[in-house]
């Protein structure tokens, strides 16, 4: 069971609810150390003086800012601490603001909120259900391990959300950091209307489930192909862009090969082998094959590769067929 990492109290008006912030995610990524190639050599870092090349003891380093032209302007931690702001036990709610306002671009890191008490739950859930009803987020700012936040409380699936934003200084102005912003293209003739008809061909339900970290997963696979001494298998080469010439092309078939498809989802029409009915795997995307996978509920699909995929669907047809009939 998760630990919580912040106790206070959310303030909304003149109603105050004891609260508990817990980490609503966590990092899956798979971490290496480095070693000297040819050896079993562990790399260790050292913070060395760059002028005589000795080791420096922690408590002997200070913080320098940067002035430019190698000039620094040297903090203590001390001085740091002295002016950071307290430890601050509210969440206090400044403003309610439509959760749609919100550009993404400002979402930094999600946390759930929970009653401290079950005496608290009402309360609790009085906000919740509010900003729920209204689609609302409230706007607060709040102080922990010893950095301001400004932050959006939420509803979500029976518990409220909390969610740090980025400061609008800590957002970066595309037209100062691109070397030059796209120009704004006038589509020809009926190119929006495809690239409008896919999109609504393409549309489906948000089910998170449905994707996993495939670069982690193929990683750890790597790992343990190497282990076992397995070959490793390559994966296919990302898909050439498609040329200006070509794009109305492209646009239409695509639509009509999701028209084809007749699924919810859109996903595209198969063409069908010689030699059966079932649909030439061969000639089928990564991503039409996953769904096949799905469908046909291969364990473990999210971690093949593409000939394995294949294998896998090929296998899993006659078992299905057979428990149909039966």
């Amino acid at each position: 069971m998760a630990r919580a990492i912040w106790s206070g109290a959310i303030n909304f008006g003149l109603v105050t609810v004891p609260v508990e912030l817990y980490s609503a995610t966590e990092d899956h990524t798979v971490h290496f150390r480095q070693f000297e190639r040819g050896t079993s050599d562990r790399i260790r870092y050292k913070r060395v003086n760059e002028r005589t090349g000795e080791e420096v003891a922690y408590e002997d380093i200070v913080k320098g800012y940067d002035l430019g032209d190698g000039d620094y302007v040297l903090v203590e931690q001390e001085e740091l601490d002295q002016i950071a702001p307290g430890r601050s036990r509210s969440i206090d709610i400044e403003s309610f603001v439509d959760l749609g306002e919100i550009d993404p671009l400002y979402f930094q890191k999600s946390y759930w909120l929970a009653p401290t008490k079950e005496e608290f739950g009402r309360a609790y859930g009085l906000l919740r259900q509010a900003m729920a009803d209204t689609n609302k987020a409230g706007i607060a700012r709040f102080v922990m391990r010893g950095k301001e936040h400004i932050a959006a409380v939420r509803a979500g699936d029976g518990v409220l959300v909390l969610d740090t934003l980025l400061f609008a200084e800590d957002v970066r102005n595309p037209a100062k950091e691109l070397k030059k912003l796209p120009e704004k293209a006038e589509p020809r003739g009926r190119e929006l209307e495809m690239a409008v008809a896919l999109v609504d061909s393409m549309a489906d339900d948000w089910r998170p489930d449905d994707y996993h970290d495939q670069y982690n997963e193929r990683v750890l696979k790597l790992i343990d192909d190497k282990k076992a001494g397995r070959t490793v298998t390559v994966e296919d080469e990302p898909a050439e862009p498609t040329k200006v010439v070509d794009l109305f092309e492209a646009l239409s078939r695509s639509v009509e090969r999701r028209k084809g498809s007749g699924g919810k989802d859109g996903s595209a029409a198969p063409k069908k082998s010689r030699k059966a009915a079932e649909p030439d795997l061969s000639e089928l995307s990564k991503s039409e094959l996953d769904k096949m996978a799905r469908e046909l509920d291969i364990k473990g699909r999210s971690k093949l590769n593409r000939a394995d995929l294949e294998k896998a669907i090929r296998d899993a047809r006659p078992a299905r067929s057979r428990k149909r009939a039966s």
